[in-house]
């Protein structure tokens, strides 16, 4: 049972509702705006924020996908580990693909990019105070700066947000396997997972 009441769409702010089109949407997909729609004057600029990070991409959909997955981990978001977004999919991200997260150094499947990109989601999520020149020069051997801000503030709203949906519980509509609290710590591989929009 999530720890904060869900929102049902048809309750929410008028232009909340209008910026995100509920109603073409599962239960699920319409994820933790159910609980942001508390607050719709924080909720628009969220929604704000997320679309401009989805629309203005520079960065490979399968890397963006690769990175919300690990950083998911590391949160134990399980809903966050549970969904695979279909643009992810589309481009390119397996089950196969998402085993290797287990391992992203390891991994002979994901590039060099993608590892760079990994291994800086890892310390961000982990122990982001590590992160230091040698970092960021082998992300800028990858990416142009424009696309290591743009990885830095994708990372930060993964860790942040999914740390904040981790807390609030939201189970009900996981894979039984993700609503299975007595699984101390999970993983996004190996597991079954919804996709979504």
């Amino acid at each position: 049972m999530s720890r904060l009441s869900k929102i049902e769409a048809k309750d929410w702010d008028a232009e909340l509702q209008a910026m995100t089109q509920p109603d073409t949407a599962t239960a699920l997909e319409q994820g933790l705006m159910r609980f942001f729609a508390h607050v719709p004057p924080l909720a628009k600029g969220l929604v704000g924020f997320a679309g401009a990070l989805k629309m203005h991409r520079a960065l490979p959909d399968r890397l963006v996908e690769l990175v919300r997955l690990r950083v998911a981990f590391h949160n134990q978001c399980r809903s966050c580990m549970a969904i695979r977004y279909k643009d992810g999919v589309k481009a390119g991200v397996t089950e196969d693909l998402v085993c290797s997260l287990e391992k992203p150094m390891e991994a002979d499947n994901l590039t060099p990019a993608e590892k760079s990109a990994l291994a800086y989601a890892d310390l961000f999520a982990t122990d982001h105070l590590a992160i230091g020149d040698a970092h960021y020069a082998d992300l800028k051997r990858h990416f142009t700066e424009a696309e290591v801000m743009e990885l830095g503030m994708t990372v930060a709203f993964f860790v942040g947000f999914g740390r904040l949906a981790a807390t609030l519980s939201m189970l009900e509509e996981l894979p039984e396997r993700f609503q299975d609290k007595s699984i101390p710590r999970l993983s996004p591989w190996g597991e079954a997972a919804i996709q979504v929009r």
